[in-house]
């Protein structure tokens, strides 16, 4: 089943794009499964792109998890 999703608020501003006509984009996901997202600029779309995604099966050089041992029984 494909299934398209567009998303309309930007997630830098959080601001509803209103005339996607010429607003900067990106398309994620892949053939069946993607989602375009539109900014309300150039500068917001390369922002969110320069945002480090963790990839824990491929990538071990981010970790965005809570690692702390508080609260772990060491009986």
């Amino acid at each position: 089943m494909m299934q398209h999703r567009l998303s309309t608020i930007d997630p830098i501003s959080m601001n509803e794009v209103n005339n996607l006509e010429g607003k900067p984009y990106l398309v994620v996901g892949s053939h069946y499964n993607d989602l375009t997202i539109y900014f309300e600029n150039e500068q917001n779309r390369q922002l969110y792109e320069d945002i480090p995604v963790e990839c824990p099966g491929n990538d071990f050089s981010h970790d965005i998890g809570n690692n702390v041992d508080e609260g772990i029984d060491q009986g």
